[in-house]
C-alpha cells in the first residue's frame, strides 16, 4: 500500500476491469501521468482469475463481510466550504445468490493444504448426494448481496504479478497440435515456479485412469493448477480485442490457444458441429444435399450485403423463421441458429442472424478451424496485460487502496480531487470510476441486469474425442418462454485453468431467476453427480461432476451515464462485464472513453522500435520516426494463423 502518493496526476483510474485497464494503458501510453487504483487485494474486479483456494477465499470475503457497516467517514473533515463530496461505496453489491456444492467425495485432512500455498482460508463447502441435491453450502442467501474485503490478500493467478512477461505462444490448429501443445504452450515465469513444477513432463499428459477417482483432496492440493474466471468469454480472432492486442503489441504478454471444437445439443445429445469448409465435406452428420445446402447459404451469408433482394422481404421476421424460408433441412436450421450465429431463437432479427453468421465465418481460418481464441491461464489475464502496459509507461498502480470520496468543486461542478483511506488528497483532471464503486445515493436510478454464472470441475469431457485436450463450446437453446440460452464453455488442462484428469466448465446466460434456478436443469443434462457407486460404471455416457459453483454477477453494460445521479462531467463511468461471448463491448468502451480524455490521439498505438529510439537526437532521428511502428499491425501476413503479430518482428 501506498500512503505517499504523488498528489497530482492527469488521468485517476478506480478499479482495474478490463475497460478500466484498456483505457488507463491508453491514456499512459499517450503521455498522460495515470494512477490506478483498486481496493480489492487483486486485479481484475470481477474480470479476474482465481486459484481455486484463492476462489474459496473470494467467497469467504463474501460471506464474511456480507454486513459491513459504514463507518462514520473521517474524509468529511477534508471537504473544504466551497466543495461537495460523492461517497463512494465500501459494499460490492455485484454479486448476490452465490451457492457452492462439493460432490467429490471429502476425506479432507486438516493438514491438506494447496501446494505452494500462502494461506488457506477456504469457504466453507456442502458434500451433496443425489438425495441431497436443495442443501447448499451456508453462504449469502438470495436476499443477500455480498461485499468484496479489501484488506485479505486473495491469491489470484500465477503469474498475477506485473513484473513477469509472458512470451507470445503459436496458436495450434489441429486437434494433434492441441494434444501436443500440452507440454508446449505453458511458460514459466518467476512468481510461477514452483507451479510448473511437473506440468511439463510428457509422461503425465494422460487423463487419471477412472478408477483413480478424484477426491477434495486432491482438487485441494492441486488447486494452483486451476484459473477459475469470473467471467466467461472468449476472443473473436478478428474482433476488436485481437486487433487492439496486435496493434498497440500488449500481446507479448500474454499466450492464446485455439478453440477446437464448436458443439451443439440436440435431442438429448451432444455433437459437433462442422463449421468450416473442411468439417462440412469431412462431416458424416450430414448427408451430401445437406453439405451443398450449407455451403451454398454459408457462401450467401459472407456477401449478403451484396444481394439485398434475397433478404430485404424478410427484415421484419426473426433468424429462425427466415431460415424456415431457405430450403435448409431442420437440422442445418438448428446449427446456423444456436451454434453458428449463436442468437436467440425469438429476439434476434434476420439482419441480426446474417450479421452475426457473416462475422462467425469471417473469422475462421485465422488462428484454427474455429473462430475463437481462450487466453492461457484465464480471461483475468487480459485487464494485467493492459496494466503492464500502462505500467511500462509511468502509470503508478495501488492495490488494497481504496478512495472514500470524490471531491467536486460547487462552483464549476467539475470534480477536483479524491481522498483517500490515509485521508490524502490527490488532485486530477480525469477521473474513471468503476461501476460498483458507486454508493447507492448515486445509483438510485440505475435498473441493472443480471448476469446467471456457474462454474464446474468434472471429470471427463461433454463429448469424447481422440484427444483429451479439446476445447469447446457449445450453446444449449432455451426451453420455457422467458428462458435464455446456455452458453457452456469446457476448457481441459492445456488451457492452465485445471489440474490433469479434470475440466473447467463455464456456464452463462441472462439471468431470469437466481443462478442456480437458471443453470442447474442444464447441468442435470449434460453431467451427472459424482458418486463412489457409479465410480466403476464405465458405460456411463455423462461426465461425473466433482464440485460447483452457482452466483448471479451485475450486468451494468447497458445502463447509460443519465441514470447516475449528479455525476460532473469529468467522471466516466465504466461498466463490469456484460452477458456475450467477445469483448467487442469493453473495447469500445475504453475507446469512446479514451477520446473523451484524450481528444485527437491515436487509441493505444504501436510501441517505438528499441532499436529505432535515437538518444542522441542526430540526423538518424527521422529515420527513426519513419520505422517506429510495427508492421504487422496494421498489415497480415501468413503467420498470423500460428500466432498473434509476426512472430519473426517480434524476436527483434
Amino acid at each position: 500500500m501506498a500512503d505517499n502518493l504523488p498528489s497530482e496526476f492527469d488521468v485517476i483510474v478506480i478499479g482495474t476491469g478490463l475497460p478500466e485497464s484498456i483505457t488507463a494503458a491508453a491514456c499512459s501510453r499517450s503521455g498522460q501521468r495515470v494512477l490506478h487504483v483498486d481496493s480489492r487485494s487483486y486485479y481484475g474486479g470481477n474480470w479476474a482469475s482465481f486459484s481455486f483456494s484463492g476462489l474459496l477465499s473470494w467467497l469467504k470475503e463474501y460471506q464474511e463481510n456480507s454486513d459491513i457497516v459504514n463507518e462514520n467517514p473521517a474524509w468529511q473533515e477534508h471537504i473544504l466550504e466551497n466543495e461537495e463530496a460523492i461517497a463512494l461505496s465500501r459494499k460490492d453489491k455485484t454479486i448476490q445468490h452465490v451457492e457452492v456444492f462439493c460432490y467429490a467425495s471429502q476425506d479432507l485432512h486438516e493438514d491438506v493444504e494447496e501446494t505452494g500455498a500462502l494461506q488457506k482460508n477456504h469457504a466453507s463447502v456442502t458434500s451433496v448426494n443425489p438425495t441431497e441435491g436443495e442443501h447448499s453450502a451456508y453462504l449469502p442467501s438470495e436476499n443477500e448481496s455480498c461485499t468484496v474485503s479489501c484488506q485479505m490478500p486473495t491469491e489470484q493467478t500465477p503469474n498475477s504479478d506485473l513484473e513477469s512477461s509472458l512470451e507470445i505462444n503459436d496458436v495450434e490448429a489441429t486437434g494433434e497440435e492441441e494434444k501436443r501443445c500440452d507440454d508446449k504452450t505453458c511458460v514459466k515465469s518467476a512468481s510461477e515456479e514452483e507451479t510448473s513444477e511437473n506440468v511439463l513432463t510428457t509422461e503425465d499428459t494422460t487423463l487419471q485412469p477412472r478408477k483413480n477417482r478424484i477426491t477434495y483432496s486432491q482438487i485441494i492440493k492441486e488447486g494452483r493448477r486451476f484459473n477459475i474466471d469470473l467471467v466467461s468469454k472468449l476472443l473473436y480472432s478478428r474482433g476488436l480485442l485481437i486487433d487492439l492486442l496486435i496493434k498497440s503489441n500488449v500481446s507479448r504478454y500474454a499466450e492464446f490457444k485455439n478453440i477446437t471444437r464448436i458443439l451443439a445439443f440436440r435431442e438429448g445429445r451432444v455433437e459437433q458441429v462442422p463449421c468450416s469448409r473442411a468439417d462440412v465435406f469431412n462431416s458424416k452428420q450430414l448427408t451430401m444435399v445437406e453439405k451443398r445446402m450449407l455451403m451454398k447459404f454459408l457462401t450467401f451469408c459472407m456477401e449478403y450485403e451484396k444481394h439485398p433482394d434475397e433478404y430485404k422481404a424478410y427484415e421484419e421476421i426473426t433468424f429462425s423463421e427466415y431460415l424456415k424460408t431457405q430450403k435448409l433441412t431442420p437440422n442445418l436450421q438448428y446449427f446456423l441458429l444456436h451454434s453458428i450465429a449463436m442468437t436467440s431463437e425469438t429476439a434476434s432479427s434476420t439482419i441480426d442472424g446474417l450479421k452475426a453468421t457473416k462475422n462467425f465465418l469471417h473469422c475462421l481460418g485465422r488462428y484454427g478451424n474455429t473462430p475463437f481464441l481462450f487466453p492461457l491461464y484465464g480471461q483475468g489475464e487480459l485487464p494485467q496485460c493492459f496494466c503492464r502496459m500502462c505500467a511500462v509507461f509511468g502509470g503508478i498502480y495501488c492495490l488494497r487502496h481504496s478512495v472514500q470520496c470524490l471531491v467536486v468543486d460547487k462552483e464549476s461542478r467539475k470534480c477536483k480531487a479524491v481522498i483517500d483511506q490515509f485521508g490524502q488528497r490527490i488532485i486530477s483532471k480525469h477521473f474513471l470510476v468503476e461501476d460498483s464503486y458507486f454508493s447507492e445515493n448515486t445509483c438510485s436510478h440505475v435498473q441493472y441486469r443480471q448476469i446467471s454464472r456457474s462454474v464446474l470441475i468434472t471429470d471427463r469431457s461433454v463429448l469424447k474425442a481422440d484427444s483429451d485436450q479439446q476445447i469447446s463450446i457449445l450453446t444449449v437453446p432455451a426451453v420455457e418462454t422467458g428462458t435464455f440460452a446456455v452458453r457452456v464453455i469446457e476448457l481441459c488442462s492445456s488451457t492452465m485453468t485445471c489440474m490433469k484428469g479434470t475440466y473447467l466448465v463455464h456456464l452463462t446466460c441472462t439471468s431470469s431467476k437466481t443462478a442456480r434456478e437458471d443453470l442447474e436443469p442444464v447441468v442435470q443434462k449434460l453431467f451427472t453427480p459424482y458418486t463412489e457407486t457409479e465410480i466403476e460404471n464405465e458405460e456411463d455416457e455423462k461426465p461425473r461432476l466433482l464440485w460447483a459453483l452457482y452466483f448471479n454477477m451485475r450486468d451494468s453494460s447497458d445502463v447509460s451515464r443519465n441514470s447516475y445521479n449528479d455525476l460532473p462531467s469529468n467522471i466516466y463511468v465504466c461498466s463490469g462485464p456484460d452477458c456475450g461471448l467477445g469483448n467487442d463491448n469493453a473495447v469500445k468502451q475504453a475507446e469512446t472513453l479514451f477520446q473523451q480524455i484524450c481528444p485527437n490521439e491515436d487509441f493505444c498505438p504501436p510501441p517505438p522500435n528499441p532499436e529505432d529510439i535515437v538518444i542522441d537526437g542526430d540526423s538518424l532521428q527521422s529515420e527513426a520516426s519513419e520505422s517506429s511502428f510495427i508492421p504487422e499491425a496494421n498489415s497480415e501476413t501468413p503467420k498470423e494463423s500460428r500466432s498473434l503479430g509476426n512472430p519473426e518482428l517480434s524476436s527483434q
